[in-house]
């Protein structure tokens, strides 16, 4: 597995931002587990309810934890992302590994055929119907698609990873995660709790995954350019809701300058886009200001679900570095071709 690697700068960064606060969100979503699994102290349906919504938009913040592991950048101790990404990708049901390997990708070649993270949207080959009813049914059953998609990397005989080592990591990570879900639905059985089961973590799960789904879609569906800055969308709340929502987040809703700079600390991200925009007062950018805005931004590109040539962009030129393996501190100057960068942004 490769290791991403810091500058300096980057390391104080990540060293001296404020990350313990951000998992605040687990002890309410531990409390509503618990409670729920317990059945207690009530089983009045607008306890249950609640404490389902509480317990399942825990999961999905832990789900943008997940992200930031990928990335090595929960703190400046890379182990420290590797054991807590391969914690979380286990309940997932995704390798942390092949994750990773999809992220980097994702980065390197944003909407382009070589994205895989983005599969089926970003593949040129893939029939507008397909892509529709991949689409319709991701939505309700994301947490299926989302492993398909990451063991693609694994077990496709046309899988961009070619490092013997790195699959031979990801298969032993899909090993021991079914070797733990088979102890866990083990231990259920034996004990024949599947109804506290189903309503603590296979339910509030299903919701998490909805919610990440929806997420997705609106960082992506539907972008055309191949310049990070242009072809995500942005959120950079207005209001407390969306504030205090992207910081137990990661900041992962402010995902334009994200997407350029993939080793900057999160914190960080909020000055580097009204950087950009101060910078570039012609350019359109596509932020926006509260997460509903965003998602209504979005709602056009469900009928025609894609990105990059599939909704309309040329096919992108050669990158400068080809077979990306790792994170790069400015993906625009290192890896894209100058044709897929904005002008603008070109010498920034």
């Amino acid at each position: 597995m490769s290791v991403t690697h810091f500058t300096a700068k980057e390391i104080t960064d990540l060293e001296t931002k404020s990350t313990t606060p951000r998992f605040l969100h687990s002890l309410f979503g531990s409390a509503a587990i618990t409670a729920l699994a317990l059945q207690w102290p009530t089983t009045a349906w607008p306890f249950v309810v609640g404490c389902t919504l509480v317990a399942a938009y825990s999961m999905f913040c832990w789900s943008s934890c997940f992200h930031e592991t990928s990335h090595q950048s929960i703190c400046g101790k890379p182990w420290v992302s590797i054991m807590l990404g391969r914690a979380i990708g286990t309940m997932l049901f995704v390798s942390y590994t092949a994750y990773r390997e999809a992220h980097i990708r994702h980065h390197a070649y944003l909407n382009k055929p070589g994205d895989w993270e983005l599969w089926p949207y970003s593949d040129p080959t893939t029939s507008l119907t397909f892509r529709r009813i991949f689409c319709w049914l991701e939505l309700p059953l994301g947490f299926v698609t989302s492993p398909f998609v990451y063991s693609r990397l694994c077990f496709s005989k046309n899988t961009p990873v070619k490092n013997p080592k790195v699959i031979k990591t990801m298969r032993i990570e899909y090993a021991v995660m079914a070797v733990v879900w088979a102890a866990i639905l083990g231990a259920v059985t034996w004990f024949s709790v599947w109804v506290p089961f189903l309503m603590a973590w296979v339910i509030p799960h299903w919701i998490a995954s909805v919610i990440q789904t929806f997420r997705k879609y609106t960082e992506h569906l539907g972008m055309q350019s191949y310049d990070p800055l242009l072809g995500t969308r942005t959120v950079i709340g207005s209001n407390l809701i969306t504030r205090v929502c992207t910081y137990i987040n990661f900041d992962i809703f402010v995902h334009g300058p994200h997407h350029r700079h993939p080793k900057i600390a999160h914190n960080k991200l909020v000055e580097k886009m009204d950087n950009y925009q101060q910078d570039n007062p012609d350019t359109k950018y596509p932020v926006f200001t509260t997460y509903m805005s965003a998602i209504k931004h979005t709602l056009p590109a469900l009928w025609n679900p894609g990105v990059g040539m599939n909704v309309g962009a040329p096919a992108p030129k050669k990158e400068k570095w080809l077979g990306a393996d790792n994170f790069v501190t400015d993906v625009a100057r290192e890896i894209l071709s100058d044709r897929d960068v904005s002008k603008v942004h070109r010498a920034s």
